[in-house]
């Protein structure tokens, strides 16, 4: 039995990526994990291979946390069916790249709506069982927070929220006993990385093999990221032993961010 037997940890974003990588390490160390995701087909083979792998089972919920009422929804989820929340990761987003001058508000508000208000939206439902439980939120950010850059205008904008947030927030952690950390990947393999891989390369009108040589070469590292390399990092924070890590913004990226902060 691992360190988080009997804890229930909400995973948002769940069914692929990153957020599936978290959810796959915390149901290795014993959790009940819950994964929310608009695809009903990914939380299902997500699910499966969870439970495959040898964790329980998770439970999912097809919903769209754009939406407050779904943010409610997988809240009255949690609490009638589970009773309790040790953990909470924020990480279902999706901002869309490209040239800034060709982005619609529209697709500015569908961005934050996601990432940002979905953030605070489930950290704000979510804190009283938090609180209770003493447990942790940690928020998935990416690099782009501190490396914005022309062709990523949303998702750089969205990311510093994110992290200003995440440390506005901790100072209540503080006070009321629940850990608020923000992990920022850089380039990692997942299907996400692919989309704007896509997108950056129809605005530039290039390939998508020349945009991912392109990145890497102008990050300088070794090889891009992999899920569980943020995973074990979520893992960590959330454990006891990560326990005195309160209102930190880490950077997983290979040392592609430069400078201190």
């Amino acid at each position: 039995m691992g360190e988080f037997s009997n804890k229930v940890v909400v995973v948002t974003g769940g069914s692929r990526g990153i957020g599936r990588g978290i959810a796959e390490s915390f149901a290795r160390e014993g959790a009940q994990t819950v994964i929310a995701a608009t695809s009903e087909r990914n939380l299902s083979t997500a699910a499966a291979a969870i439970a495959a792998a040898g964790g329980l089972k998770p439970v999912t919920a097809i919903l769209d946390l754009r939406k407050l009422e779904d943010c409610q929804k997988l809240h009255a989820l949690v609490k009638k069916g589970l009773g309790r929340c040790d953990v909470l990761i924020n990480n279902a987003g999706a901002t869309k790249a490209g040239n800034f001058l060709e982005l619609s508000d529209d697709t500015w508000q569908d961005g934050f709506a996601l990432k940002f208000f979905g953030c605070v939206r489930l950290s704000r439902l979510f804190w009283p069982m938090l609180k209770d439980a003493q447990g942790s939120i940690v928020n998935i950010g990416g690099g782009a927070a501190r490396t914005p850059g022309a062709d990523f205008t949303i998702g750089s904008s969205c990311n510093a929220a994110m992290a200003n947030f995440s440390k506005a927030l901790s100072r209540l952690g503080m006070k009321d006993g629940v850990n608020v950390n923000i992990i920022h990947p850089g380039l990692t393999v997942t299907d996400r990385i692919q989309d704007l891989f896509a997108q950056r390369a129809t605005a530039a009108g290039k390939t998508m093999d020349e945009i991912r040589v392109e990145a890497v070469a102008r990050d300088g590292i070794q090889r891009m990221g992999e899920p569980a390399d943020v995973a074990e990092l979520a893992l960590f924070l959330c454990s006891s032993k990560g326990r005195h890590i309160q209102g930190a913004s880490i950077p997983v990226d290979g040392g592609s961010t430069p400078g201190f902060y």
